[in-house]
């Protein structure tokens, strides 16, 4: 399966963007999706995942309140909402499948398969 992440971009402070992790196999729909991202010199760190279902959510305490993570099994796209950006959300996104654990409870980034090519998203303060 391939995974095309999208919607990133130069934002202020404060500002807003949404990104977009479409899949090009319908069976994206049978398992769990995460986004991770990575800032220079930092290692790639979680930020949302949602089960196969859509109904469990789980957030890194550093979004928590200010991203939603939601999925669009007709279009088999994940989107990442991003509102009241900090330039300490500055990183590179990525998107990624994780088959084996459904729910989307994992935080791990060793746990997901499959990922995107990364969108770039840059605060600016």
């Amino acid at each position: 399966v391939q995974l095309q992440a999208s919607g990133g971009g130069l934002v202020q402070d404060g500002g807003s963007l949404r990104l977009s992790c479409a899949a090009s196999e319908h069976t994206f729909s049978a398992w769990a999706v995460g986004w991770f991202r990575q800032a220079p010199g930092k290692e790639r760190e979680f930020v949302a995942a949602v089960s196969w279902s859509g109904t469990s959510i789980y957030y890194s305490d550093s979004v928590k309140g200010r991203f939603t993570i939601s999925r669009d099994h007709a279009k088999k796209t994940v989107y990442l909402q991003m509102n009241s950006l900090k330039p300490e959300d500055t990183a590179i996104y990525y998107c990624g499948i994780d088959r084996l654990n459904i729910l989307g409870s994992s935080r791990k980034v060793s746990d997901y398969q499959y990922w995107g090519q990364g969108t770039l998203v840059t605060v600016s303060s």
